[in-house]
């Protein structure tokens, strides 16, 4: 389970994709914040130090910085991410998943492996 004071980051362009799961998450008690693009969140995280999401639900496709580059500018960090994408591509996927994703997830999401993908990612424990 997920604690109530931890907070998941969800980067998407898509405002309607953010929204869902925004609500989705917050359905079952878990605090989340969205941001409409890589460049976005990662000022987020400059700007405010004490900033730290305990996981990072991240799409791959959009414009300016990629998912793949905000994962790669993220691992200094150690933040579990879980990449989500409409465009499941073998190269991206194993990308991300060489470069320590905690799950990759195709679009439109089922909402308990979601769900489930984050309770695993705060928890430490990769879904396979």
């Amino acid at each position: 389970m997920v604690n109530p004071n931890q907070i998941v980051a969800v980067v998407d362009d898509d405002e309607s994709v953010c929204r869902a799961i925004r609500r989705l998450l917050q359905s079952v008690g878990i605090e989340a914040e969205t941001f409409s693009s890589g460049e976005e969140f990662l000022d987020t995280l400059s700007a405010i130090p004490s900033y730290r999401p305990s996981c990072v639900v991240l799409d791959i496709q959009m414009p300016g910085i990629s998912g793949l580059e905000v994962q790669r500018q993220l691992a200094p960090i150690g933040l579990p991410i879980i990449m989500i994408t409409a465009h499941d591509e073998l190269s991206a996927r194993q990308t991300a998943l060489v470069s320590g994703a905690v799950a990759y997830l195709r679009k439109p999401l089922n909402g308990a492996i979601l769900i489930k993908a984050v309770e695993m990612a705060v928890g430490g424990t990769p879904l396979t």
